[in-house]
């Protein structure tokens, strides 16, 4: 089952298909995405928002607590069977929040379920083992270290190659570019993919 997340960033511009997908909506998100896309769920603290959105929350969470709405809602969709989740309005915002919400990745990943940010300019998304990459032929691709040290196993279809390890706190993985529709990176540890959606 797929599941959308719509979170109180910078608002998505472009359309979201939420056709069989299971849509949560975080506080604020309302805001920019009612009207726009269909609620399943409304999902949060709703100190952002203001008021009680429409459909009403199951419940509405203390604005003081362990877990960030999105991470709440992600955890909700993960246990509802969601194996595939995409993100809308994760970027821009404040910046503890962005950084927070790369963190949703990161969950995502080590629990198996492929997740993905949609911003207006990027896609980001984390991930392990070989890569799959020929989607975004003539993109611009950047991989970073996701939580250590990322051992780059093998590469093909890339215009630059990659060391045989990228240390956390390195920027050795920034604008690479996708050259072929066959093109991969195998590695071991956690990567954060960005792939610039406009041409190279």
């Amino acid at each position: 089952m797929r599941g959308i997340l719509l979170l109180n960033g910078e608002p998505y511009p472009g359309e979201i298909d939420c056709g069989g997908a299971l849509v949560y909506c975080c506080d604020g998100a309302y805001g920019w995405a009612k009207g726009r896309v269909r609620i399943d769920k409304n999902v949060g603290d709703f100190d952002s928002l203001g008021y009680v959105p429409d459909p009403p929350p199951e419940e509405i969470y203390p604005s003081e607590k362990d877990f960030t709405d999105g991470e709440i809602a992600l955890r909700k969709l993960i246990d509802a069977g969601c194996g595939e989740i995409d993100i809308f309005g994760g970027g821009g915002g404040r910046e503890d929040h962005f950084l927070g919400n790369l963190h949703l990745l990161h969950f995502a990943e080590r629990r198996k379920v492929k997740c993905v940010m949609h911003n207006d300019r990027s896609l980001i998304f984390a991930a392990e083992g070989k890569i799959p990459l020929g989607e975004y032929n003539l993109k611009t691709i950047s991989v970073f270290p996701f939580g250590g040290i990322l051992h780059i196993m093998d590469f093909k279809g890339l215009k630059y190659g990659y060391p045989a390890s990228i240390g956390y706190g390195e920027c050795r993985g920034v604008s690479n570019i996708v050259l072929s529709p066959e093109a991969y990176i195998d590695v071991r540890g956690v990567a954060l993919i960005i792939v610039n959606k406009g041409e190279v």
